[in-house]
């Protein structure tokens, strides 16, 4: 039996649905429960998950090694020395703005392979780069964080992770998202030529209208696992941004007091954190009460 590790793309076709908020407090409840933690965001956009976790100063240095290089096999370095250490120890390889031109790095590494006979499938190079790091034994979660429009970041992501975490806007913008949900999995599948699991479909900002209830039903009725929902927390979510930290941290440190919805979302995040664990039988060695924000073993990490 080799080491089993949890890998998961937290994707989402409309903006704005949450969806760096949600992989980067996901990436801290596994960590915080005791499991190795390495995040991969390929979203080239600032105000990304490396500017959340404050680790972005280098994305317009064009003289470092960038996981671009890696992916066009010109690495000037080991992939083990892209990696930045955050809090609660959650790794992450930083974005760069060289993942703007990701296409056109590989489309030219493509051609100039099949001038001498060689192939050079696209889609398949995060997954190498990993593999020959050795993340799968090295982590017990890997996430990746893709743009939400389709491309070689998407198609890298969801050929190295296999599985997707879907957040959900239920309102009229995210209505046609929803029923596409279902064609939108078989497309990538049929693109790519894997299968896809979807680990679970994740409402987010539902402030529990009737409409809002119907179309979380609509997504259940369709099999998709609905494990938690979250509620409207603009302000929990804004603070993260302007404190460039988690949602555990940030009430942690940077709330005077306690707040009853705050906790409930942390300890949503924590118990879709075990949800996503159970489905990939991996369990977490000290997985804290729901939402506890104490600082006791279950906090500190060593």
């Amino acid at each position: 039996m080799g080491h089993y590790m949890l890998s998961y793309s937290v994707y989402s076709e409309a903006g704005g649905v949450g969806k760096t908020t949600l992989a980067a407090n996901l990436a801290v409840a596994h960590a915080r429960a005791g499991l190795d933690v390495l995040i991969v965001p390929l979203d080239p956009q600032d105000g990304d998950l490396s500017y959340l976790f404050d680790v972005d100063h280098d994305r317009t240095d064009s003289a470092v090694d960038t996981l671009v290089h890696h992916l066009v096999d010109r690495a000037n370095g080991e992939f083990r020395d892209l990696i930045r250490s955050t809090e609660h120890g959650v790794d992450i390889v930083p974005e760069h703005n060289r993942l703007e031109d990701l296409g056109e790095a590989l489309r030219k590494e493509r051609d100039a392979r099949s001038d001498f006979g060689e192939s050079f499938p696209m889609w398949t190079q995060l997954q190498r780069v990993l593999r020959e790091a050795n993340v799968n034994r090295r982590y017990d979660v890997l996430i990746v964080d893709p743009p939400a429009s389709s491309g070689p970041q998407l198609y890298n992501a969801l050929d190295a992770t296999r599985n997707l975490v879907l957040p959900i806007e239920p309102s009229g913008k995210g209505q046609a998202s929803v029923s596409g949900l279902d064609d939108l999995v078989t497309n990538l599948e049929e693109q790519l030529e894997i299968s896809i699991g979807v680990l679970a479909a994740v409402p987010n900002r539902v402030k529990g209208t009737r409409d809002q209830a119907a179309i979380i039903e609509e997504i259940e009725a369709q099999g998709f696992d609905v494990p938690v929902i979250f509620g409207d927390r603009t302000s929990l979510l804004e603070g993260c941004w302007r404190k460039k930290c988690s949602a555990f941290t940030y009430v942690t440190e940077h709330r005077d007091r306690r707040r009853d919805y705050e906790i409930d979302t942390l300890a949503k995040f924590d118990e879709l954190a075990r949800h996503l664990e159970a489905t990939g039988d991996i369990s977490a060695p000290n997985p804290p009460e729901p939402g506890s924000i104490e600082p006791d073993g279950a906090e500190v990490r060593v």
